[in-house]
C-alpha cells in the first residue's frame, strides 16, 4: 500500500500551494487553510475572553499557526513522496545502513532537511527523477519564506492604516465639531479625507481578510469602536449649506455603504444596512454598542 503514499503526498502538496497562492496573491481570494485556523482561533479567543479577546493574541498566532500548518504540510507531502522508494533510490553516508533508514520518520528527515535548505547529505536522492524533485521542494521552502515576508509586510502596514484613520476618527469625536464648523471648505477637506482612508481599508480587508482578526486594545486607535462616529458625520453633514460639504458626505456615506458591504459579506453576515453591519463589527471586537454609543449630530436626523 506504499504506492498511495506519492499521490497522497502530491495532493498534501498542492493543497498547500494553493493555500498559499489565494491567501497571499489572489487578492479577491482567500487560502481555506489560513481562513479556517483564523476564523477558528477567532471564535475561541471569543470564548476564552468574554468581550475582550485575550491580549489580542488570535491574530498574530493565528499567522504563525498557518505558517507553520504549511511548512509542516508540505514538509510530510514531500515525505510521502519519498518514502516509497527508499532505500533503493537514494544513497547513504559511510556507516548508515540502508535498511535501517528508510521508514517513514526517515523520509520525513529527508523531507525536512530538503525544505530548510540544509543540504546535510547523508541521505540524499540517487535516482534521476528524485534528484530534479528535491531541489523543487527546496524551491518551495524559499517559496515559503518569501511568503511568509510578504505576508506580514501586507498585514500589519494594513493595520496600521486602518488604526490611524480610527485615531483620526477619535480626534474629530473628540473635538466636538460643530454643524457650523462642519459646514465650510475645511468641512468638505475633512470628509474627503475620511472618505479616502475608508476606500482604502476596504481594500485592505479585500486584499488582506486575516488583518479582519487582529484586536485592537485601545478604543481611539480601534476602528470597530470609531466607526460608526464617521456615520454621524455624514448625517450632519447632508444638512449643510455648502455645496462640497454636501457632495463630500454624500462620498463619505458611499465609502462607509461599500465597507459594510465588504464587511458583512466577508465576516458577520447580518445582511442588514451600515448601522447594523457597523454595530456587529464593533461587538465582535469587543465593543457592544450601548448608552455611550455613537454621539447623535445634528443635521438631517437619518437612523
Amino acid at each position: 500500500m506504499t504506492w498511495l503514499a506519492t499521490p497522497v503526498g502530491a495532493v498534501l502538496v498542492l493543497f498547500i500551494l494553493r493555500d498559499v497562492f489565494h491567501t497571499l496573491w489572489h487578492p479577491t481570494r482567500h487560502g481555506g487553510l489560513s481562513r479556517l485556523v483564523m476564523v477558528s482561533l477567532w471564535w475561541l479567543s471569543a470564548r476564552l475572553g468574554g468581550r475582550r479577546r485575550p491580549a489580542g493574541l488570535a491574530g498574530p498566532l493565528g499567522m504563525v499557526v498557518v505558517v507553520a500548518a504549511w511548512a509542516l504540510t508540505v514538509a510530510v507531502g514531500w515525505g510521502l513522496i519519498y518514502w516509497p522508494h527508499m532505500p533503493e533510490d537514494f544513497s547513504y553516508a559511510t556507516g548508515l545502513v540502508p535498511s535501517e533508514h528508510a521508514g517513514p520518520l526517515d523520509a520525513l528527515y529527508i523531507s525536512l532537511v530538503t525544505l530548510a535548505t540544509l543540504g546535510l547529505g547523508d541521505i540524499a536522492p540517487a535516482s534521476g527523477w528524485l534528484r530534479v524533485l528535491a531541489p523543487m521542494e527546496a524551491l518551495v521552502g524559499f517559496v515559503l519564506l518569501s511568503a511568509t515576508v510578504a505576508w506580514i509586510l501586507g498585514i500589519y502596514p494594513a493595520l496600521a492604516r486602518r488604526r490611524s484613520l480610527a485615531l483620526r476618527l477619535s480626534h474629530v469625536r473628540r473635538s466636538s465639531a460643530t454643524a457650523q464648523a462642519l459646514d465650510s471648505d475645511g468641512g468638505a477637506a475633512l470628509l474627503d479625507g475620511l472618505a479616502s482612508a475608508l476606500s482604502t481599508i476596504t481594500v485592505d480587508f479585500l486584499q488582506y481578510a486575516e488583518s479582519y482578526y487582529f484586536h485592537d486594545g485601545d478604543d481611539n486607535t480601534s476602528l470597530p469602536r470609531q466607526i460608526r462616529h464617521a456615520l454621524g458625520l455624514a448625517d450632519q453633514a447632508d444638512g449643510a449649506h455648502h455645496p462640497d460639504v454636501r457632495l463630500s458626505a454624500s462620498v463619505l456615506r458611499r465609502a462607509l455603504e461599500d465597507l459594510a458591504v465588504v464587511l458583512d459579506e466577508s465576516f458577520l453576515h447580518t445582511d442588514g444596512g451600515p448601522e447594523r453591519v457597523f454595530a456587529a463589527y464593533a461587538d465582535d471586537h469587543g465593543h457592544p454598542q450601548g448608552p455611550d454609543g455613537p454621539p447623535q449630530y445634528g443635521g438631517s436626523g437619518r437612523s
